[in-house]
């Protein structure tokens, strides 16, 4: 008979549930992996009768704040985008992506994101790296993966843009791409049936995509309703790029649950997200790092750099209009346009936008686990749901910049060093 694995947790301050007002002095119980018991004061391994003849681990965070483990819900975790990645495109296999996204999810996950949506990768090495995470393989953040990206021929998500014909052979539904209703049913389908957990659709044009097409509204509203409902007919949920408020607004019209980015939303966007209840990811830092390398000689091709430096300085003002307008806001990085392991500044500049620090805490533990389904085991510290925790030495509802130094990280009642 195996026996039960126990683990006594004292924290100095416990934010257990984001939202409310955090405690001193408190006792998290786990027991497998979840949380059994949550206590005020310092309760010993001696004090928990169900605990008798357990193994049983006391783990002393007198010192530290604790709170639930983080969620971003906008990750691209085998790939991180480079001067060279054009190239690096040609030459890289499917195994190298899944090798290099070990090392991508490592960081994650010791940065304190003990879960991640990744909205968009190819071939499959983002769910091989999934599995290998949940069956203890390697470490990593719990992973929801949505596989290809959406997109019509030659939109945001197609790979083959830029390079000359020849080089690949003509995408297809398997690859997400997808003109009219009817074949973008089929590209929906055809990420389910590779195993994905959410749907990501491309609604307008995007930043580093080599082409001169903008950031508006690529899909047609049927193609786009044809997608969001073969989505939810299939249990999953939908999110959608986009940046030009056209696009935006159509894809909020065809029920999607998320909206990634939101640069250039406006007054109707607003009301849309208050009426439909969709979530907005804003994703400050992945604009803030375009605008930043559109300016190094070279570094992206000249379409990139045009909208680099159009959509950098306009993301994290979108981010402050949505929040005064009672928007649903979910965090989420763009990691992989970024450097994985960093997803924490992100933190600092949606309280420039304008949120508190408990906002954008709610926005990465509580509203993170709303937005990708799983509220009934994430988000909070309480019983029944999985043991997914981290720790600072300060409190980061008085310098959100504490995130960016987590020390402690638990995610399913295992613990991670930084």
């Amino acid at each position: 008979m195996v026996r039960a694995r126990w683990v006594v947790l004292h924290a100095g301050a416990l934010l257990a549930n984001p939202g409310r007002a955090p405690v001193s002095e408190a006792t998290v119980v786990v027991a497998d992996g979840r949380i059994v018991d949550v206590r005020a004061g310092y309760v010993e391994a001696a004090d928990l009768p169900d605990a008798a003849g357990a193994e049983v681990e006391t783990i002393d965070l007198r010192n530290s704040f604790v709170l639930p483990g983080l969620i971003d819900a906008h990750t691209h975790i085998t790939s991180e985008y480079s001067a060279g990645i054009r190239l690096e495109r040609l030459q890289r296999s499917d195994a190298d992506s899944a090798l290099l996204g070990v090392e991508y999810a490592r960081r994650t996950l010791l940065a304190g994101f003990t879960t991640v949506r990744n909205v968009g990768s190819s071939g499959d090495a983002a769910f091989a790296l999934r599995d290998a995470i949940r069956h203890g393989i390697v470490p990593g953040p719990r992973m929801l993966v949505a596989g290809e990206s959406i997109t019509p021929t030659g939109g945001h998500s197609d790979a083959t843009l830029g390079y000359r014909p020849g080089l690949f052979d003509l995408p297809g539904a398997i690859d997400g791409i997808c003109d009219g209703s009817a074949s973008c049913r089929r590209a929906v389908r055809a990420q389910v049936k590779r195993g994905a957990d959410v749907i990501k659709l491309t609604a307008t044009g995007g930043v580093l995509s080599n082409t001169s097409a903008g950031t508006e509204q690529q899909f047609f509203e049927d193609e786009l309703e044809a997608i969001v409902k073969t989505g939810h007919l299939l249990g999953r949920k939908v999110a959608a790029h986009a940046h030009g408020a056209q696009g935006i607004n159509a894809a909020l019209r065809a029920g999607v649950d998320s909206i990634e980015h939101g640069t250039y939303l406006d007054a109707e966007s607003v009301l849309l997200f208050v009426q439909t209840g969709a979530f907005l990811v804003p994703t400050v830092l992945a604009g803030k790092t375009v605008e930043e390398r559109a300016r190094i000689a070279g570094y992206y091709p000249p379409p990139v750099v045009k909208k680099a430096l159009e959509v950098g300085p306009t993301i994290q003002a979108a981010l402050a209009r949505a929040h005064k307008g009672g928007v649903r806001i979910a965090f989420g990085t763009d990691s992989g346009v970024s450097s994985h392991g960093e997803n924490a500044r992100e933190f600092v500049y949606m309280v420039e936008a304008g949120m508190n620090e408990m906002e954008v805490i709610v926005a990465a533990t509580t509203a993170g686990a709303e937005l990708l389904g799983l509220s009934d085991r994430i988000g909070t510290l309480e019983p029944g749901k999985l043991a997914d925790l981290i720790a600072t030495e300060r409190n980061p509802l008085i310098d959100i910049t504490e995130l960016q130094r987590v020390s402690f990280v638990m995610k399913g009642g295992v613990v991670h060093s930084p």
